[in-house]
């Protein structure tokens, strides 16, 4: 631990990036605002929409414009891009934990 980290910090890391959480919260809900799924996950609305045109040029999500809304669609055979997950599709990710409610976000 470097002078300038600390146990807090430390204890703040989680396993999944904010990339995957919007694949999630969109696999739950096709049809969501970009604006719940900022406030869902703890980010901002801004990158929130980052990172769905991330996500929208890798080919992992369509979108479609219905009335004034999104829909997306995701691409669930389209596999990881880290080499070490490369031969997984994200169709792993999305059953594992598309199904599970997310809880509502607790006040810092």
């Amino acid at each position: 631990m470097t002078p300038m980290t600390t146990a807090k910090d430390r204890s703040s890391w989680t396993f999944l990036t904010h990339h995957a959480r919007v694949l999630l919260e969109i696999a739950r809900n096709p049809e969501v605002r970009l604006r719940e799924v900022a406030e869902v996950i703890g980010i901002t609305e801004r990158a929130v929409q980052g990172i769905v045109a991330d996500l929208h040029e890798a080919g992992y999500l369509t979108r479609d414009r219905v009335g004034r809304r999104n829909r997306y669609q995701l691409n669930l055979d389209q596999h990881f891009r880290h080499h070490t997950e490369a031969h997984a599709p994200v169709r792993a990710l999305v059953e594992l934990f598309a199904s599970v409610e997310t809880p509502p976000k607790t006040p810092s």
